[in-house]
């Protein structure tokens, strides 16, 4: 089974930040249990500041200002909900 991609989204902001959210089905492997590949980003000033994925070999993960740390899978709706919630701490400043 090849992926599927299952949900793109791409918003551009007026203050020219951008937020980028890629789901795929994929099969089942040991680096995706759950049977989905994602990259969520938001980059504002050219720089991502968050992103969740789960690359090759790598397992989930989240990126914050550059600094990688695990991020535990339950499911889609959390993950969105999740990585949406860091973009709006970022912008208020909370991180």
């Amino acid at each position: 089974m090849k992926a599927i991609l299952i949900q793109y989204e791409k918003l551009e902001y007026t203050d020219g930040s951008i937020l980028e959210v890629k789901l795929w089905l994929v099969p089942k492997l040991k680096d995706k249990p759950h049977g989905y590949k994602y990259s969520l980003s938001f980059i504002q000033e050219g720089i991502r500041v968050i992103g969740y994925d789960n690359a090759e070999g790598k397992g989930d993960h989240r990126h914050i200002r550059g600094k990688e740390s695990p991020y535990k899978f339950k499911n889609i709706e959390r993950l969105v909900r999740d990585f949406l919630n860091d973009v709006e701490k970022i912008k208020r400043g909370e991180i």
